[in-house]
């Protein structure tokens, strides 16, 4: 397919930060996402009992870093909906269905950054659209950068992000069944990215 192949990744999602101002380093490195090493899930309230967790299963992207300009980085994420996974068919059927993603009339989600605030420690703000059910709102990021190394079994370098957001579903229209499943899904993503060769 988001890549054609969520949510958010939800709208998924990754960004650069001040441990990317290497010297010696300048210009911009263009990254893949690691499918083997990435996680995209989500958390939903079952009627204030429990939390559902899922995810997805596959998903593409690409990463932009700026060792120039860190602010100007950008990240573009897509989603394939239909590979949603809640370890229950029932229910992952249901999800699939028009009630809430709708797979089929909208196979893909997608993020682009817009807008990368630097913060300390590591951390960043990463705000930019997220577009699902054919429609898109604007989402934030937080971005914790965790290493960039390179990696000796690939001989590539990798980079290591830990990413946290929620969104509420109602804002894309998403408005099932709100008395047994939870309007706000959290999002946690750990994502992993390789240099794409020069």
């Amino acid at each position: 397919m988001i890549y054609k192949n969520v949510l958010l990744s939800l709208i998924f999602v990754f960004s650069t930060f001040p441990a990317f101002a290497i010297d010696g380093v300048t210009g911009i490195e263009k990254y893949e996402i690691d499918k083997n090493h990435t996680n995209i899930m989500w958390y939903i309230s079952h009627m204030g009992f429990s939390r559902i967790i899922g995810k997805f299963k596959e998903f593409e992207g690409t990463v932009d870093l700026n060792h120039d300009d860190t602010a100007k980085s950008k990240i573009y994420i897509t989603i394939d909906t239909s590979s949603i996974e809640s370890g229950v068919e029932g229910l992952d059927e249901k999800l699939k269905s028009a009630q809430f993603f709708d797979v089929e009339k909208y196979p893909e989600a997608i993020f682009e950054s817009t807008n990368i605030t630097l913060a300390a420690d590591d951390n960043a703000e990463v705000k930019g659209n997220f577009t699902m059910l054919g429609k898109t709102k604007e989402i934030s990021l937080k971005v914790r950068f965790n290493k960039r190394a390179m990696d000796p079994i690939v001989n590539r370098m990798r980079t290591g992000y830990s990413i946290r957001s929620s969104i509420k579903r109602t804002n894309w229209g998403m408005d099932q069944m709100l008395a047994f499943v939870s309007d706000e899904i959290a999002i946690t993503i750990e994502a992993e990215a390789l240099r794409v060769a020069k």
